[in-house]
């Protein structure tokens, strides 16, 4: 058999680089969620940890290939590194083409290390913990990747779109896009790994929930109005790439037809200048939708503290997912 040769170190590369960073939400929320019933760390925790994190990269290099996105993290995306390795080998054909391609099967690598850290977390578990764990970790991946499709629909879909349907629809793509996936499912999956009661999953989910909802509309607000140096990512990168989110929803409901239809004439432009871009946040911010989506992010959170508040968890436990709220919500990047 031949080795797999010199070429495929890129990916190895790549890895070690895309993994490098970003803000481990996923990961400590897994990690939390093992801790509610005391339990120190263990090897298995951590496995189930990274395995979020690789998983999340992979997603990562996806959506970035759906969005066109040239950055993630301040370095270029996956693609457009790839692309780069293709110009500067000198080799034949499509840049871009050989990019996204390439991203696309490292992405799928991405997916496959992730099953392997899960196996070898799982391996020397009890059946039931074995089988609770697996089936949660299951179910997130399986409503995250429809949770995408929403997504790309309604970037597609707005035109056929009533105003007053816009919200539901990215609340929508909100909870199984990112609330359950960000928050929710990792502090499941960590609980049900350190064999938590039906009662205390319940209770992660009621407080995981709408911490999940405020973590992602902070993400949209970021993503309009973040600093580039901070986020890593263009500013305004969410507006030229069409992004139909709640945000984007209430000031629809809040602006006249002839500003609607400059706003929709405006989103997803990506030749979009500086200026145009801050148009959009000014009428973002002056048709009430931005304050409306801080206010909302206040109340998920004091949504979360309340199921916090309402469960049977120790304090030490309460405390810890207390600090965590806060940390999710109240970020700059």
């Amino acid at each position: 058999m031949f080795a797999l040769g010199h070429d495929v170190t890129s990916f190895d590369t790549f890895a070690r680089k895309f993994l490098t960073g970003g803000k481990r939400f996923r990961a400590l929320c897994a990690l939390h969620g093992f801790k509610i019933r005391g339990a120190d760390l263990s090897k298995n925790a951590i496995d189930i940890a990274a395995a979020l994190e690789v998983f999340h990269a992979a997603a990562l290099v996806h959506d970035d290939i759906m969005d066109s996105s040239d950055t993630r993290r301040g370095n270029p995306s996956a693609h457009r590194a790839f692309e780069r390795l293709h110009a500067d080998s000198g080799w034949a054909g499509d840049g871009a083409s050989f990019g996204v391609n390439s991203a696309l099967l490292f992405g799928d690598l991405l997916l496959a290390y992730c099953d392997e850290l899960i196996a070898h977390a799982l391996t020397d578990v009890d059946r039931t913990t074995r089988e609770r764990t697996r089936a949660e970790f299951d179910r997130m991946r399986r409503e995250v990747t429809l949770g995408q499709y929403l997504d790309v629909v309604e970037e597609r879909a707005w035109p056929i779109v009533s105003v007053d349907e816009a919200l539901d629809r990215a609340g929508r793509v909100v909870v199984y896009k990112s609330a359950k996936y960000s928050i929710e499912a990792p502090l499941v999956i960590g609980a049900a790994l350190a064999g938590a009661s039906d009662d205390e999953l319940d209770a992660l989910r009621s407080f995981g929930l709408p911490l999940g909802f405020a973590f992602q509309l902070r993400d949209d607000m970021l993503g309009v109005f973040g600093d580039p140096d901070v986020t890593g990512k263009p500013a305004g990168d969410d507006i030229r790439e069409g992004k139909r989110t709640v945000l984007i929803a209430l000031a629809m409901e809040r602006l006249g037809p002839s500003e609607v239809t400059e706003l929709n004439h405006l989103l997803g432009d990506r030749s979009l200048s500086q200026e145009q871009i801050s148009s959009v946040r000014s009428t973002l911010v002056e048709c009430g939708a931005h304050d409306e989506v801080e206010l909302l992010i206040s109340n998920y959170v004091t949504q979360a503290l309340h199921a916090l508040d309402e469960s049977a968890f120790e304090q030490q436990t309460s405390d810890a997912l207390r600090e965590l709220a806060l940390g999710v919500t109240n970020r700059v990047s």
